[in-house]
């Protein structure tokens, strides 16, 4: 909530000059996808190629902001969208600082995807979808998360008792069921290139 003595500090130096002496153009990439999509691994392997090109990145992953920032949040509808809240916050504070940044969330109501576009400047939000069937991300099931969900041991488990709201217009749309990692990656990395984010071969 906030106070009406709080005030705005402007700072001295800007985003603008931020990102030039780091010889990018920030962004967030918000990867998004069920459960076991690949989000996190995508993300990861799409921060490893930046970083080989000494690009300035940070990567926010939903489990790890869910053991410090977030620890207090549930998986209950109305959580889910105060985790989201609290994230686009962080990220936009991150861009501000000239960074490329990478979430990887479920982040599965399109209102909150939404809400989180309209923190940042026009060409600041790129949201990647990690377009994964079900019955992939069920065979995958890295964490056994699925299994618990079908004997109901979890409760508001996004595909299985609550929604997912597929985008309708996201700026990259990976498939990894039909690329490897490293192929999906590089599909990202060579979006960043052609759409002036990084240069090329930077």
């Amino acid at each position: 909530m906030k106070t009406e003595n709080t005030v705005w500090h402007q700072q001295q130096i800007n985003k603008v000059q931020r990102a030039n002496i780091k010889k990018q153009r920030p962004c967030l990439l918000w990867y998004t996808g069920l459960s076991g999509s690949g989000k996190s691994t995508v993300a990861n392997a799409v921060d490893a190629l930046l970083f080989e090109r000494q690009c300035h990145t940070y990567l926010l992953d939903g489990d790890n902001v869910r053991h410090g920032l977030n620890g207090d949040l549930s998986f209950s509808d109305q959580d889910r969208i105060e985790n989201i809240r609290r994230i686009s916050e962080v990220s936009k504070l991150f861009v501000d600082a000239g960074l490329i940044v990478s979430t990887a969330f479920i982040s599965p109501f399109a209102s909150d995807r939404k809400m989180a576009r309209e923190k940042l400047a026009t060409g600041e939000f790129l949201e990647v979808y990690i377009d994964t069937p079900i019955s992939v991300c069920e065979q995958r099931d890295p964490k056994g998360l699925y299994k618990k969900a079908r004997a109901g041991e979890i409760k508001d488990f996004t595909g299985i008792d609550s929604d997912y709201d597929i985008p309708s217009a996201p700026e990259i749309h990976i498939k990894t069921a039909e690329l490897t990692i490293v192929e999906c990656a590089q599909q990202i990395v060579q979006f960043l290139e052609d759409n002036h984010y990084i240069s090329t071969g930077s």
